[in-house]
């Protein structure tokens, strides 16, 4: 009998490390976009917090302000990864239920920085 309930937990972990894969490859195709600056600058990133494209309207670079700029596209960066980690952590919940909460504190889930 004991050894059921191991092997159950056992199929439960796979089943849960099959489903996190899945989540991390779809997660690759989702994207979140981020603004700063009033719109002067638009970074995309996905789901996996990886940076796809970053637009920068004509006219910010006009005011040749290089300081300003560098300020605009970091906030825009930093917006645009914290959305990714949120939507990486809503879709994660969704195969993990509260578990995530629960793990140890510095416990990372690989290429996902969470």
């Amino acid at each position: 009998m004991r050894n059921l309930g191991i092997l159950g937990i056992f199929k439960q972990a796979q089943q849960l490390q099959e489903d996190i894969s899945k989540v991390k490859q779809e997660l690759a195709g989702m994207k979140v976009q981020a603004t700063s600056g009033g719109g002067m600058i638009e970074v995309t990133a996905n789901g996996k917090q990886q940076i796809l494209d970053i637009k920068i309207d004509p006219e910010v670079i006009k005011l040749n302000d290089k300081e300003m700029l560098e300020d605009l596209i970091v906030a825009g960066v930093n917006l645009a990864l914290e959305r990714a980690q949120a939507l990486a952590k809503d879709e994660l919940k969704k195969v993990t239920g509260d578990l995530l909460s629960q793990l140890p504190e510095g416990f990372k889930i690989p290429d996902l920085n969470l």
